[in-house]
């Protein structure tokens, strides 16, 4: 009989981060995201309880490490939907009442875990990092560790994929800062004392921090504490000259509606900022009597496959909802405290100004929505306005998008990425797709790229930019002379790089990368993007001495057999020449190009005067960011954070490697506890705790990722807490999927994750660290699938397993689920043979099922979890 323990909670799921070809910043300052430990953190300051076994905090492992430590530039916006951040109102007393006592014993209620757990756990994290658009301030963004339960549990509305907090009138579940400081970054490299924002009402919960683009203001929305309840957020600015900050708006009454869109600065001076119509009354009451039955039809000739996506509109009453919350007012606000609506009430969702502040880009959403598919696929508008709000026109009004294949890159069907040039004044450029958005269909080209001005003249049709056989990734521009397009194609793993001249149609475009994404070796980097005088971001180009070369910098990850050592080159886009002026040290360090900070300056950037920021952090020292400046390579550190956890500052940490037996090279990181010596201390009890991958290839799959000289980031809930329990933990072995040619990974998957399996627990054992009845297995989503299917398919190998947030039974995401994109009925047997839930009589070890009860991944709805316990309980 099988022991299953259950355990549903609330915690909410940070958005996995897709890294794409680099584009231009939305934000006109540099950001620096603390680094996460994974695809999703437990927000929760206690663990779950359960009748036989406490819930522990863990986190998923990733593909590469690299993708979860978000080196990249982005808006510092905590206020998304499910965003990383955090923060804690209040903290559970270490002694439980008497009521408590008996809510254990009934494996009720809610429990602490061991202090060794709860120190690292609620340990303060370092702050964000935020430089001004001149680079010469950088400010700290102060954060709490996690929110209490009582934040999680506030009511939401689950509204077109969309969860809505109906008395703030934002997302559910924001994160949010509590606090800002400014340091002046000093010629020397060092940070002057802190300047910190006054004004802040005490316990404001700060969101959407953004700089104006001459870096003399900032932009916030601030929420308060009322009632119990956090307010509705207010908008307020912040002058960096003096720290004090006030709201924006004179009147008390004019609140952001922060649903889909915020705000933006549209000059130095002046805001466009999405607000709750004055005029709105109270919300819609649902009907007593329902106007008649739920009906759904399908009455198209083209069959409708989608997804399993939650949180859709049920109803009439659910759209009225929809638009109740959605629905914005635009307000343009200047600083001296005038105020102008424009625009007609619509549900907004982005608001962007062109590299001139002239015009605006500004898409909503209208009826008639759906009730299969979320918001995201709902029709859409988008219009051309002046900075000062008129219309000018139209660029399109897509329909409803219900019949998007399931196939991989299959996209909506009309213009899509709908972008203004980053060098030109207002310039817009966007994709068409030539397939009828169907991947499955062959056509050459598949998309095309074209161009046209905001106000283009009579009877002037856009300029076609670029043809693709492949599917449109994006564009980095740089001139009328430089510019990069990409594509790519998932099927094959094929990804290619073109370089373009946007201003001369006699120069032919010609292929720079052409690559299997999947080969990190072969990588030869990103381009680096300079900050523009407009707050855009273009390619830099570098000007060398006595060279008329046209040279970029490429940052690159450096895959090595030996792990990752990152590099930055000097490359001619002409001749495909390299140099090489920086690399990560390869012995203790792990090094990385963050940004480059010589950006002040229009035209090509001089060698000499390049400057750029790095961090460093090794097995055992935290991150730290540091200055590099030419041509002398001086090296200036201007942070000195603590170390987060200094009770695990000596753990022992190693990458290694084994082999399947089918002879594919496999990778992993072997964690121990500080001060632990194998001669002494003999086996310990191992956590495995993994996530697989897909792959076209044995070679790609055989690839190292990631670095042996990381530091350990320990998020609130990643298997490394176990360290501080004497575990061993095996972090992210590599579970390689390969289907090669036309063959497809899933045809063999059981076969394959046991293998991987195997090598791994032979590999640890015969090194004597882990006890061989003594190793768990565990994983997230896809892990918690992957850890159901090796108890089922390989009990030998596990004493027990930790499935959390998965799915089980594939019968119920019948088109498609991670990357199969065959329907159930088009490959029955590989849903069938995969789903743990078909082979759940063979698991006989415990295995602790974890779910979150509000989850609305489309591929792992909870009745994945709740029907795999009850049919296993009746077994």
């Amino acid at each position: 009989m099988m022991r299953f323990h259950k355990a549903c909670h609330r915690f909410s799921l940070s958005p996995l981060c897709h890294l794409s070809p680099p584009s231009p910043s939305p934000s006109a300052s540099l950001f620096l995201p603390p680094k996460l430990s994974g695809f999703s953190t437990l927000r929760t300051r206690r663990f779950a309880r359960t009748r036989r076994f406490s819930g522990n905090p863990f986190t998923t492992s990733m593909s590469s490490r690299s993708a979860s430590r978000l080196r990249c530039l982005a808006s510092v916006c905590p206020g998304g939907a499910e965003d990383g951040g955090g923060s804690s109102n209040g903290s559970v007393s270490a002694s439980a009442s008497a009521t408590e006592d008996d809510e254990l014993a009934l494996g009720t209620g809610y429990r602490l875990p061991p202090p060794e757990i709860r120190d690292i756990v609620d340990a303060p994290p370092v702050p964000a990092l935020s430089f001004s658009p001149h680079r010469d301030k950088i400010l700290f963004l102060k954060r709490r560790a996690l929110p209490p339960l009582a934040d999680l549990a506030r009511p939401e509305e689950k509204l077109a994929g969309v969860r809505i907090d109906g008395y703030c009138n934002t997302r559910s579940r924001m994160s949010f800062y509590t606090g800002l400081g400014i340091h002046q970054l000093l010629p020397d490299g060092t940070l002057s004392p802190e300047k910190e924002i006054t004004g802040i009402p005490d316990g404001g919960k700060i969101n959407f921090v953004t700089w104006s683009n001459d870096g003399k203001h900032l932009a916030f929305s601030i929420r308060v504490d009322e009632n119990g309840n956090s307010s509705k957020p207010v908008v307020w600015v912040a002058d960096i000259e003096t720290g004090v900050a006030r709201p924006l708006f004179q009147s008390q009454d004019i609140y952001l509606n922060a649903i889909f869109e915020s705000f933006v600065w549209i000059d130095n001076s002046t805001l466009l900022v999405s607000t709750i119509p004055s005029s709105r009354g109270d919300p819609p009451k649902k009907p007593l009597v329902p106007s008649g039955p739920k009906t759904l039809s399908n009455e198209k000739k083209n069959v409708v496959q989608v997804r399993t996506f939650q949180d859709l509109l049920k109803d009439e009453y659910d759209a009225d909802l929809f638009d109740y919350y959605a629905t914005s007012q635009l307000v343009l606000a200047s600083l001296d405290g005038t105020v102008k609506e424009v625009g007609k009430p619509a549900v907004y969702t982005s608001l962007d100004p062109s590299t001139d502040h002239k015009y605006l880009l500004v898409s909503s959403l209208h009826r008639p929505y759906s009730f299969i598919v979320p918001c995201g696929r709902f029709p859409k508008k988008v219009e051309v306005w002046t900075s000062d709000g008129r219309f000018i026109r139209q660029l399109c009004d897509l329909p409803l998008a219900e019949d998007i294949p399931i196939a991989s890159n299959s996209v909506r069907k009309g213009m899509r990425s709908i972008n203004w040039r980053a060098d030109k004044p207002s310039t817009l450029y966007w994709a068409e797709t030539q397939d009828g958005g169907d991947a499955k269909m062959e056509v050459s080209p598949r998309d095309i790229v074209y161009m046209q001005s905001a106000e283009p003249l009579a009877g002037e049709e856009p300029e076609v930019l670029h043809k693709l056989d492949l599917r449109y990734g994006g564009i980095s521009w740089c001139d009328d002379t430089l510019a990069l397009v990409y594509e790519s194609w998932y099927k094959t793993r094929r990804t290619r790089t073109w370089v373009i001249s946007p201003g001369s149609s006699d120069v032919s475009p010609r292929i720079l990368f052409d690559r299997s994404s999947e080969d990190v070796y072969s990588d030869p980097g990103s381009t680096m993007l300079r900050r523009t005088a407009a707050g855009t971001y273009v390619i830099a180009k570098i000007k060398k001495e006595n060279d008329e070369g046209t040279y970029v910098l490429l940052n690159g990850s450096g895959a090595t057999p030996q792990g990752n050592v990152p590099f930055l080159d000097l490359f001619d886009i002409n001749t495909g020449n390299k140099e090489r002026i920086w690399e990560s040290d390869k012995e203790k360090y792990f090094e990385t190009v963050v940004a480059l900070m010589s950006d002040q300056k229009e035209g090509d950037l001089r060698m000499e005067e390049l400057k750029i920021l790095t961090s460093k952090e090794s097995k055992t020292e935290n991150t730290q960011y540091s200055l590099q400046l030419w041509p002398d390579r001086k090296v200036q550190q201007i942070t000195n954070f603590p170390h987060p956890y200094p009770q695990l500052a000596s753990l022992q940490k190693e990458m290694i490697r084994y082999q399947r037996k089918d002879g594919v090279q496999l990778t992993a990181t072997l964690y121990l506890p500080p001060g632990y010596d194998p001669s002494k201390d003999g086996p310990l009890p191992c956590l495995f705790w993994s996530y697989p991958g897909e792959f076209k290839s044995k070679d790609a799959a055989s690839q190292v990722r990631g670095s042996p000289n990381e530091f350990a980031g320990i998020g609130s809930t990643s298997a490394l807490l176990w360290l501080a329990r004497r575990f061993a933990i095996l972090s992210g072995p590599t579970i390689p999927i390969i289907g090669e040619g036309d063959e497809e990974a899933n045809d063999s998957y059981v076969e394959q994750l046991v293998a991987s399996a195997e090598a791994a627990v032979e590999e640890v054992v015969r090194r004597g660290v882990a006890h061989p009845s003594k190793i768990a297995v565990g994983g997230h989503s896809y892990g918690a699938f992957m850890t159901a299917n090796l108890l089922a398919h390989a009990p030998h190998l596990f004493s027990c397993g930790i499935a959390r947030s998965g799915a089980y039974n594939r019968t119920l995401t019948p088109f498609g689920f991670q990357n199969e994109d065959r329907t159930l009925w088009e490959a029955t047997n590989v849903y069938v043979e995969m789903s743990p839930f078909m082979s759940a009589n063979k698991i006989k070890k415990p295995i602790l099922l974890i779910h979150g009860e509000e989850d609305n991944n489309p591929g792992t709805l909870t009745m994945q979890v709740i029907s795999s316990i009850e049919i296993t309980e009746k077994k």
